[in-house]
């Protein structure tokens, strides 16, 4: 029986594992490495986070984005985009280094008994473990918006559902959203021959600032500190305090998670997309269906309704956190999981341990429980240790030997040996 299953080769689940594993855990981490990055982010693409932001997380901190950049022959510098492709070969670096072979197979079920959990395969394997630590990413959680949602997947896809764009070329694509995801894809769209317009509820686009430098006075870091999610305090509050966030009243924490850093484009994006992507914003999508073999979206504006046909719609509309959605867990172990406030995620206690004892959650579905750094590569570090700190508190029950020396006891004759004796 392995001591821990990580569900998830990803980020989250490459960082747990990594502590896990070098914790003496036995650990078995089932995933595509870097799935997500790899197969369903167009080429072309660039990191949004700083590269000292985007680290996975290992004990010593020593598996880091500049060293790999260093061996690799590239900068890995504050205030350069990174391409998305060279992050990927980063994250296969550090599963080459730190977790014991991945196992790709898919994982179909979870489900608790006994002294623990059983994980069953695709090809109808099992594996017990005595902790199950589910690090999916996002992919399960994609958000098309109803009116699309009902739409042929020929017609309408998400933006990760794409790895090459060149299909679209001298077509017209509808990409809808106001994020990072939506900017760039109009922009490769755009640049590879295609015919993209933008359609968003937002009334103007965000841009993120020129990251502020690292090395500034005392006075202007206290003014505007630099945090993994950006300048600013809330920004760095967020980033740095995510046990504060979660000691936050439920209706807080479910606030924050919906609206905290919300959609805006990377400032090197910028100069790529104004004046160059058609825009229809303030536009909210009131019906589509297919005409002639095209979309005919139904939009409402502010000075009225607009009919506008497409070809094809990317709904680059993000994720939504729900544990409904995660059916690779048994139905009766999903149902009994105590869920933050009124939504559909976990909630988790300070080491991420849901309320099934052993079962702990990592990545975006424990974003409404300790906040919007969840939802980016850098809440891997604050996550990794936690998490293998609750594997630990579980596991000491039931082993012969313990994970973490015992504790300190006074020597012999001592005055507190002779209270604790008496």
């Amino acid at each position: 029986m392995y001591d821990v299953a990580v569900i998830g080769a990803g980020p989250y689940g490459l960082s747990v594992a990594a502590h896990a594993a070098a914790a003496g855990m036995r650990t078995k981490v089932f995933g595509r490495v870097m799935e997500s990055w790899r197969d369903h982010m167009p080429a072309g693409m660039f990191l949004k986070s700083e590269p000292w932001a985007s680290n996975l997380s290992d004990p010593a901190g020593a598996r880091t984005l500049a060293r790999y950049g260093a061996e690799a022959g590239f900068p890995a510098e504050h205030g350069s985009p990174l391409p998305i492709g060279a992050f990927t070969d980063y994250g296969l670096w550090f599963a080459r280094h730190t977790v014991p072979g991945p196992d790709e197979r898919t994982v179909t079920r979870v489900s608790a008994g006994g002294d623990g959990f059983t994980v069953g395969t695709v090809d109808g394997d099992t594996v017990r473990a005595r902790t199950v630590v589910v690090a999916v990413g996002v992919l399960p959680f994609v958000r098309i918006p109803g009116p699309l949602a009902k739409l042929p997947r020929e017609y309408v896809t998400h933006s990760t559902g794409h790895r090459d764009l060149s299909g679209f070329r001298d077509r017209d694509v509808t990409v809808v959203g106001a994020g990072q995801a939506a900017l760039e894809t109009a922009v490769l769209l755009a640049e590879g021959g295609a015919r993209p317009v933008l359609v968003a509820r937002a009334h103007g686009v965000n841009w993120n600032t020129v990251p502020v430098p690292e090395d500034r006075p005392l006075v202007r870091r206290l003014r505007t500190p630099l945090s993994g999610l950006g300048s600013g305090w809330r920004s760095w509050i967020y980033s740095e305090l995510p046990w504060a966030v979660r000691r936050l009243p439920d209706a807080r924490r479910e606030h924050i998670a919906r609206t905290a850093l919300g959609p805006a484009g990377a400032w090197w994006l910028r100069e790529r997309y104004e004046g160059r992507i058609p825009e229809l914003l303030a536009h909210r999508i009131r019906g589509a269906r297919l005409h002639r073999d095209r979309i005919r979206l139904a939009l409402d504006a502010p000075d009225g309704p607009v009919t506008v046909d497409t070809g094809h719609i990317v709904a680059a509309t993000g994720f939504t956190p729900d544990l409904d959605r995660l059916t690779l867990l048994d139905a009766r172990l999903r149902t009994r999981l105590t869920r933050v406030g009124t939504g559909r995620a976990p909630e988790l206690s300070a080491s991420f341990e849901s309320s099934c004892p052993g079962l702990f959650f990592a990545g975006l579905l424990s974003a409404p429980a300790f906040g919007p750094s969840m939802r980016f590569v850098h809440g891997a570090t604050y996550t990794a240790p936690q998490v293998t700190a609750g594997i630990r508190r579980h596991l000491r029950p039931t082993r012969r030997t313990p994970l973490v020396p015992a504790p300190h006891r006074p020597a012999p004759g001592t005055r507190r040996e002779r209270v604790r004796k008496g």
